[in-house]
């Protein structure tokens, strides 16, 4: 066969590359095709090329995917395989999510070789990350942490931990369990206690609006029960306009036929936090998420929701 049966459009970093693998290994299982028939399709990002600053100061969560955007309305990919975290909460007319596969496991995970736990470490201790919310999370919980930015992917954020650089990170316990690095977990936050971010542990396929072929061929690897909790999810970072210049979380638990949402807002410094939390059908999934973005939304004091770019 000469032509891909489906092409893939991913970006480069070592977790990204697994994904699309994932899905790639799905469709050609469920296709009963080779792998090597669905081509994978590089494409370097904005967001992948910035380093050296926080994503929020060059323009946020479309710096991974507008390039991929491209590719795929230009008609050079089928399909484009996302992190569903790293998603704006609006596509670029032309594109909507597909679907998510299978959710993996929610939770951060503590990397750290200076102790078992958050409230372990030493007082005054270094806690890199790239993220708003995770640090915002941690100085609501130890206001004596110094958050300075960790950029990079997994392995880079990993190697700066052990080597001391920092005395500990968090990471997306999801994209440990992909690139098969769980051992360097040191300890997981539970939901209770840090709520992850919207979208996390989530993998999210775009396809065109008007391909009906290739959103037939994707259908039956795509999970109902994701895709409940983020429509949830991406309503609630909707209604509050979100982006990566504000520490806002946001998870949803589906069983059976309701759906259990709770979502936070938090000042940059962790010194105070809005809370919401409702239940509902799953029907009714994108409106409870709705609502509860404009519940905080309506208690937010003036200057807690930073400005978009």
């Amino acid at each position: 066969m000469s032509a891909a049966f489906l092409r893939i459009g991913t970006r480069g970093s070592p977790l990204a590359l697994a994904q699309a693998r994932e899905t790639r290994r799905k469709l050609a299982a469920l296709h009963d095709i080779h792998e090597d028939q669905i081509e994978l399709v590089i494409i370097k990002t904005t967001g992948d090329a910035i380093v050296d600053r926080p994503l929020a100061e060059a323009g946020g969560k479309g710096l991974f995917t507008k390039e991929l955007d491209a590719a795929q309305l230009a008609g050079d990919i089928d399909i484009a395989v996302h992190s569903a975290k790293d998603l704006p909460t609006l596509l670029p007319p032309g594109l909507d999510v597909g679907g998510y596969l299978p959710r993996e496991d929610v939770r951060d995970a503590l990397i750290s070789p200076r102790a078992p736990s958050v409230q372990a470490l030493p007082r005054g201790a270094r806690v890199g990350t790239a993220s708003l919310r995770r640090a915002a999370q941690l100085k609501r919980l130890r206001p004596d942490f110094e958050t300075p930015l960790l950029r990079g992917n997994v392995e880079t954020r990993l190697r700066k931990a052990e080597a001391g650089e920092i005395d500990a990170t968090l990471l997306a316990l999801a994209g440990l369990k992909r690139l098969g690095l769980v051992q360097h977990a040191t300890c997981l936050l539970e939901i209770e206690q840090f709520l992850p971010a919207v979208g996390q542990g989530a993998i999210a396929i775009t396809v065109r609006t008007d391909d009906h072929l290739t959103r037939t061929r994707i259908a039956a690897i795509l999970d109902h029960d994701t895709g409940v909790a983020l429509a949830a999810e991406r309503a609630f970072l909707h209604a509050l306009d979100g982006s990566c210049r504000t520490p806002i979380a946001g998870h949803a638990r589906v069983s059976g036929d309701r759906v259990a949402f709770s979502g936070s807002v938090l000042r940059m410094d962790g010194s105070e936090a809005f809370d919401d939390s409702r239940e509902g059908m799953v029907a009714d999934a994108a409106k409870l998420g709705a609502e509860a973005g404009q519940a905080i939304l309506d208690r937010l004091p003036a200057g807690v929701l930073a400005a978009k770019a």
